[in-house]
């Protein structure tokens, strides 16, 4: 059996909110699966779970400017890896699976694109979750919290199950899709002129 036979959207979600439990929280850690495949979701993983804390970061105001500048630099440089998983993911799923018809339909998503928007979902349910619960706001922020966090688990099933139609679709012949490559240039000297001027 190969990797993607076994992947799924309740693994890749369980995994997601069990690292954050890890990380933010100090539960137990996850365990990884071996395969390379999971090293690139959990790459992916971590990279939004530091983008994240970082966007937080670069909008302090109490702070000088050189700081936020650092921010901005880390964001850059967690984005790039962030994408970098994300073409890993995509790259490995495809040589796992079986050679996929030129006749399947092309979907404009990938494999690696919904498990990314997965990660960054299960961030945004953990924080607004710890909105609902913080004692130093009043009810009306608590019940706004409340009400965002159900549509925000509604996006997620619908996203979770994507992901796996997605699977299903490939592993049977009818669905396929292509590792789109991001080429982010502000990173490069070779191609941001303002790296090298």
């Amino acid at each position: 059996m190969s990797s993607i036979d076994q992947l799924n959207a309740a693994d890749v979600t369980g995994f997601h909110g069990a690292l954050l439990e890890h990380l933010k929280r100090g539960a137990v850690p996850p365990l990884v699966p071996s395969a390379t495949l999971w090293k690139a979701i959990e790459d992916n993983h971590h990279c939004n779970i530091a983008l994240w804390d970082e966007e937080d970061q670069a909008r302090r105001r109490d702070v000088p400017d050189s700081a936020i500048a650092n921010s901005k630099r880390l964001i850059d440089g967690y984005n790039q890896r962030r994408n970098d998983a994300i073409e890993r993911i995509d790259e490995l799923v495809l040589i796992a699976l079986p050679s996929l018809p030129d006749t399947a339909q092309l979907h404009s998503e990938t494999i690696g694109a919904l498990i990314d928007r997965l990660s960054i979902l299960s961030l945004k349910l953990f924080h607004m979750d710890w909105q609902t619960r913080r004692g130093d706001v009043d009810a009306d922020h608590r019940g706004i919290s409340s009400t965002r966090l159900a549509r925000l688990r509604e996006q997620h099933a619908d996203l979770a199950w994507c992901l796996d139609e997605l699977v299903r679709g490939c592993l049977a012949g009818a669905l396929r899709f292509k590792v789109y490559r991001q080429f982010k240039m502000y990173n490069d000297p070779k191609f941001n002129p303002w790296l090298t001027g």
